[in-house]
């Protein structure tokens, strides 16, 4: 027997962000502090150097509607990116959703961060009831596709990355705890440092030269103190401009002493008789 695939649905027919929901009663919020924090640091690192922020999305715990043949279904990645789609939904609002039969787009990566109550799932080792819909492993790898899967275990501060290989994810090696994503020209690795006034193990970005992408504070801070570099180098330029004015004014005064000077002494020459010239 022979599997007939249905037809593909008309797209005016389905439903669009607007018609589905974006919450739920029953996953009300971000478990922690720490759900909303480090998705806010991958968001301002999350600088693709030959994509304008306009065509680059990236969203956190939001709702993906992925199978346009149960409209219901979706996943709440903690964090993802894709590539060359408005940064507005039809280039005038912001998303309540990302719906894939709409955006055409899948992700290029997908970040969970693990929690004792989701990593059998995040990690796929957790048999699927066919009762219900796929979880995010098989959503990810074999219905959206999604190239890139990264998963971060912030009790034990590990970081894995996992890539889309012959349609499976395969575990890659991490170097560093760094991990280089070519596509993007960006790597994403762990960096110990000071965030929100928090210093422990986060998630961020880095270029190709191997360092960080500036976050939002880090900006300022480095715009200030490029304005104040700025300001001391003016300030520099007018100190030396005015050493070499004294400069000048004092080889003018100088040569007007040596001038004088010169004047006197032939002037006594003269009064002896002398002829300054003949000396």
């Amino acid at each position: 027997m022979y599997q007939i695939d249905p037809p593909p649905i008309p797209s005016t027919l389905l439903p669009t962000m607007y018609d589905l929901p974006y919450d739920d009663p029953e996953e009300p919020g971000l478990p922690d502090q720490f759900h909303w924090l480090q998705p806010c640091l991958l968001n301002e690192t999350f600088r693709p150097p030959h994509y304008p922020q306009n065509q680059v999305f990236v969203a956190a715990d939001m709702y993906l509607y992925y199978d346009q043949e149960h409209t219901g279904w979706y996943k709440r990645p903690d964090w993802f990116a894709v590539l060359g789609v408005p940064n507005l939904y039809e280039q005038r609002d912001l998303r309540f959703s990302y719906v894939i039969w709409q955006e055409k787009v899948s992700p290029l990566i997908v970040l969970e961060l693990l929690s004792p109550g989701t990593e059998d799932e995040d990690l796929g080792t957790k048999l699927r009831d066919i009762a219900k819909p796929p979880g995010k492993w098989q959503v990810y790898e074999q219905i959206l596709k999604v190239p890139y899967y990264a998963v971060f275990d912030r009790y034990e501060y590990r970081f894995r990355m996992f890539r889309l290989q012959s349609g499976r994810y395969q575990s890659m090696r991490i170097e560093k705890n760094r991990f280089w994503l070519p596509e993007v020209e960006l790597g994403l690795g762990m960096w110990e440092g000071s965030y929100e006034g928090t210093v422990q193990s986060w998630l961020r970005w880095y270029d190709a030269a191997g360092n960080w992408i500036l976050n939002k504070d880090e900006q300022v801070q480095w715009e200030r103190q490029r304005a104040e570099s700025a300001q001391e180098q003016v300030q520099w330029e007018r100190q030396r401009a005015e050493s070499a004015q004294e400069q000048v004014q004092w080889e003018r005064q100088r040569a007007e002493t040596e001038r004088l000077e010169k004047e006197r002494l032939i002037a006594k020459l003269r009064a002896l008789n002398l002829d300054p010239d003949a000396l």
